[in-house]
């Protein structure tokens, strides 16, 4: 499956989506998206991730990055895990945004040690319930920064649950973005 990655530098596929609270979500957005796939509503290690986006949220803007995250979860579940977070929130129970973007999932999500210890980290400090994995257990993360055009400056395949870009690296990709280099990363 490695071989159907998107790689930066590439058009990022076309995709309009209902975000939870009822806006629309269009990629090309006309602006920088940093464009994350987690796993499941209740994860605790997205739910980890995510807050630390969350508190962030000002310096993004500021930086122009509008976050976008994508889980293979109903709106109901994100409801109850996600709704006070502060970007858009696309549910995915179907999977078709997963495939588009060409992520995948194994067992080896969720035995990596810093996935372990993310999730126990996770499962203290996040509001979640970790039992509630609608969509399954085993999806791998990914992340994406995608420019105005639509042009993929940044692409990442999780390898396990918790490798994932962090703030400081989507700021670091946003501020170099006028002489960007396009960048993959498995």
């Amino acid at each position: 499956m490695k071989s159907t990655r998107l790689q930066a530098g590439a058009q990022a596929p076309r995709f309009s989506a209902e975000a939870l609270d009822g806006a629309r979500v269009d990629i090309p957005s006309g602006g920088l998206v940093h464009l994350q796939f987690r796993r499941f509503a209740g994860c605790p290690i997205c739910s980890l991730h995510l807050r630390s986006f969350a508190r962030r949220h000002d310096e993004l803007s500021a930086a122009g990055v509008a976050e976008i995250v994508v889980f293979h979860s109903s709106a109901e579940s994100l409801r109850r895990h996600h709704a006070e977070l502060p970007f858009a929130l696309l549910p995915d129970p179907d999977k078709r945004l997963y495939s588009l973007y060409a992520l995948e999932h194994g067992l080896s999500s969720m035995m990596h040690p810093r996935a372990m210890l993310a999730a126990m980290r996770g499962m203290v400090t996040a509001p979640m319930n970790p039992l509630d994995a609608e969509g399954g257990l085993t999806g791998l993360p990914g992340d994406f920064l995608i420019d105005g055009a639509g042009q993929l400056i940044f692409a990442k395949y999780g390898a396990h649950a918790n490798d994932h870009l962090e703030v400081d690296d989507v700021l670091r990709f946003a501020g170099s973005t006028p002489g960007r280099r396009a960048v993959s990363v498995a």
